[in-house]
């Protein structure tokens, strides 16, 4: 019988270092997709009330809290603590239903998150012709990613930035004019392409990404309900 406590204690502590992981993960990868540049500079500018962080923040709270979860879990199982064991029950309970629901709810709502996006990517490309001072930050955040992405505007090309085209075209600028992906505006060789479609993906790639840790760790969640009521009452036998 001590060979099966050990047995269900191990185990235990193993899944709940497992589960402190995946919460680590969908942790930092909600906030990869919150606090990088695509979010934070390229999304966030626009409209507040359009932001389609909803579900990513949701995600960063359920992430932190699995975390603290596995880390009582991990305590309960070595020390045999009952209490712990509970408060680990009702709170991955708790979670494991939110975390249900959320997912739920961002996979149906995933055609309205991607107008959201892009309309948040529509009014955010008025910002790159403004020749306000206050957008500066914006534009220089804007060209260096256009660079990197090797794009040229937001949503219609260099057009988008209107006379500040000679300021930032260098980071639009193609290899060559023969590459079928370069286009000649205002003199300049630059990309055709506008940067629209590689940002959407980026951040639809990145969410469901989330999506799946997420709706992955909800079977993870499952057998850690059922280790710590097996554990529980075994403590209890004591």
């Amino acid at each position: 019988m001590a060979g099966v406590n050990v047995c269900i204690k191990c185990s235990m502590f193993i899944f709940n270092f497992v589960f402190w992981l995946c919460g680590a993960i969908i942790l930092s990868i909600a906030i990869s997709i919150r606090a990088g540049k695509i979010g934070q500079e390229i999304l966030v500018p626009g409209d507040a009330n359009l932001s389609p962080f909803i579900a990513v923040n949701m995600l960063i709270f359920v992430g932190a809290v699995i975390m603290i979860l596995g880390f009582l879990g991990c305590c309960g199982a070595i020390k045999e603590n009952q209490f712990m064991m509970i408060l680990f029950f009702v709170g991955l309970l708790m979670i494991l239903l939110l975390q249900v629901a959320a997912g739920i709810l961002a996979t149906t709502s995933k055609s309205k998150t991607e107008q959201t996006l892009n309309k948040t990517l529509m009014i955010n490309a008025r910002l790159l012709s403004s020749t306000n001072e206050n957008e500066r930050v914006f534009q220089k955040v804007f060209s260096e990613l256009q660079g990197e992405l090797k794009c040229c505007g937001l949503v219609n090309g260099a057009s988008d930035w209107g006379s500040n085209f000679q300021h930032y075209y260098k980071t639009c600028e193609c290899p060559g004019e023969s590459d079928p992906s370069c286009t000649k505006y205002s003199g300049k060789t630059i990309y055709k392409q506008s940067c629209f479609a590689s940002i959407s993906h980026i951040f639809s790639r990145r969410f469901f990404i989330v999506i799946a840790l997420a709706f992955g760790l909800a079977a993870i969640e499952v057998l850690g309900l059922i280790f710590s009521i097996v554990l529980y009452c075994q403590m209890k036998k004591k």
